[in-house]
């Protein structure tokens, strides 16, 4: 699960990108704007200019702004700096696999589960940009959802389903 950590750097980040490339804004701003705890969207401003996501400048004229344009700012990225691995056990991550002592990972059903659930996450943040969540408008997924509220679940029942017969 996404960490308050983690929503509230990304909400930041979508922030930032709306704004003019270059354009400087203050960290008062970015939390009145986002309902985000000032103090602790300044340690997440830092972690993200740390991971090269924003720059920053001191003084009266100072802020933050994106280090790069977020075209090129991958969601999966921003979540394993600000989060950690996207893999709900260890053994299942990429990024910071660990052995697990109490199974044979090569027989484990729990562990093969958890390697798709990393995948499928995967999938979506480490192809999904900074630029691409601003136009969440034209999204079709959340466009399905608005209309039917109900879709969301009714499509991991159906892929539970799925699962279970197959």
């Amino acid at each position: 699960m996404l960490t308050k950590k983690g929503k509230y750097g990304l909400k930041a980040l979508v922030h930032l990108a709306k704004m003019p490339v270059g354009e400087l804004v203050f960290v008062n701003e970015i939390a009145v704007s986002n309902n985000i705890p000032k103090k602790f969207l300044d340690a997440i401003l830092g972690e993200l200019r740390n991971a090269g996501f924003v720059q920053s400048r001191k003084g009266k004229d100072g802020g933050y702004r994106l280090a790069r344009p977020a075209s090129e700012i991958k969601i999966g990225h921003v979540v394993r700096v600000l989060d950690g691995p996207l893999a709900p056990l260890s053994c299942a991550s990429q990024t910071q696999y660990q052995r697990c002592e109490d199974c044979d990972e090569t027989n484990c059903e729990v562990r093969r589960m958890m390697l798709e659930v990393r995948h499928a996450i995967s999938e979506v943040l480490d192809n999904r940009s900074l630029a691409s969540m601003q136009d969440a408008a034209n999204d079709d997924i959340l466009h399905s959802i608005r209309q039917d509220p109900n879709s969301l679940e009714s499509a991991a029942r159906k892929t539970t389903e799925r699962h279970e017969i197959g």
